[in-house]
């Protein structure tokens, strides 16, 4: 069994920016969020609900996914094998021929749209008339899959549904798959997409954000007004590998994945945030303890708060309880922009890892006086070496990493 270092060394993402890691740069340095809006011809959505999300717009993914191939395939599962494919050319990984290539991607909900068709279809017409088609697509483990056959990935294959925790479980399972030998290359990350009944429901919940008589709609974490989330969709994909592979090929990695830790809020219930931060700041110390490493080093927080009350007030708290005494670092919050679930925060974290710069927020504009921080304000910050990402779920998850400049 190898315990060598590993390391993330190609990136793929499809989201509201467009494609690739170019547009999203621009994104996160323009600090707006990516929202477009939502098609509420179906009539789920209330009067008076959210309006926006962050959509990825019409696109040409032929270069990763020829049309052909693509028919046969789900939105996510379409965005998954696009950014995989995009991320090993980013890695120069020219053939993976013998090479044990293991799977881990999250979600949160799977291919909607199919599973709404499947369902209307046996609801209107019967039982008899379902349609193999949809129902290969339904099942939440189907884009991992769909990697897999696109890829000839013979490793292990696993799917992750932990919310909004699920990109970060991801990469920690990608990376222990490689670190303990299982594998050679882990293609890791997350892909989702929003429909209007989902967008719809999320909105019932009161889990979207809304438009008020004072301010637009949009997601603002950390703010004092912040009222709900900018729900997206997309896909973010990274290869990992050992360093000394990367090397031997002469590629440059993002980033260094030093260690991983997950944890469980008991205090939350099944649909919400808890109020365990002492807990999980307890679980986040030991965590790094045991990986031999520690908060005190870490120069930049890439941060999960989205805009969602409950959530970014045990985000803040957590973070504050885990820092102690010593200063808390610039905290960056990549989904004011990319918004929740699309997959963009993955993306975020690793090219702020890699030295991108964040720009500030334009949605923020009150700090919040029971929280002990506000959103890095936009100015240049040195290079990092060492970044903490964090990312907790409604439901009781909570994962984070310790991600390095190699």
């Amino acid at each position: 069994m190898t315990r060598e270092a590993v390391v993330v060394t190609g990136l793929g993402v499809v989201g509201p920016h467009g494609i690739g890691r170019a547009a999203l740069e621009q994104a996160l340095l323009a600090g707006r969020p990516l929202a477009s809006t939502m098609d509420r011809s179906a009539g789920y959505h209330a009067a008076e609900s959210s309006r926006l999300a962050a959509l990825v717009p019409k696109l040409d993914l032929s270069r990763w996914l020829p049309p052909a191939e693509a028919r046969r395939l789900s939105m996510p599962s379409r965005f998954a094998v696009a950014a995989s494919r995009m991320a090993i050319e980013e890695a120069a990984l020219t053939s993976l021929e013998g090479r044990r290539v293991a799977i881990v991607l999250a979600t949160a909900f799977g291919a909607l749209l199919f599973t709404e068709n499947l369902v209307r279809q046996i609801l209107e017409e019967g039982p008899e008339s379902a349609q193999p088609f949809y129902f290969s697509e339904c099942v939440a483990n189907a884009a991992a899959a769909r990697v897999a056959i696109a890829l000839n990935a013979r490793g292990a294959n696993v799917t992750i549904t932990e919310r909004e925790a699920g990109p970060l479980l991801a990469l920690a399972r990608g990376a222990q798959e490689v670190r303990e030998g299982r594998a050679d290359v882990a293609i890791a990350g997350s892909a989702e997409e929003m429909t209007p009944l989902l967008h719809a429901l999320l909105d019932r919940f009161r889990g979207t954000a809304r438009a008020a008589r004072d301010r637009d709609e949009a997601p603002r974490p950390f703010d004092l007004s912040r009222d709900g989330v900018l729900a997206g969709e997309g896909a973010s994909v990274v290869v990992i590998e050992r360093e000394s592979d990367a090397a031997a090929r002469g590629v440059r990695p993002l980033a260094r994945v030093s260690a991983s830790v997950a944890a469980f809020d008991a205090t939350a219930s099944v649909s919400d945030w808890g109020d365990g931060s002492e807990s999980l700041a307890r679980a986040l110390r030991s965590g790094l303890s045991r990986a031999d490493q520690s908060l005190e080093s870490v120069d930049l927080v890439v941060s999960g708060a989205s805009g969602a009350r409950r959530g970014d007030r045990l985000e803040a708290l957590s973070l504050a309880a885990a820092f102690g005494r010593a200063a808390i670092p610039p905290v960056v919050v990549p989904k004011a922009v990319v918004g929740e679930y699309s997959g963009g925060f993955l993306a975020s974290a690793l090219l702020a890892a890699d030295g991108v710069p964040f720009g500030r927020v334009q949605a923020f504009e009150t700090r919040d006086p029971q929280l002990p921080f506000a959103p890095h304000d936009g100015s240049a910050l040195p290079r990092p070496k060492r970044i903490l990402v964090s990312a907790l779920a409604a439901g009781g998850s909570a994962a984070w990493a310790i991600l390095e400049r190699p």
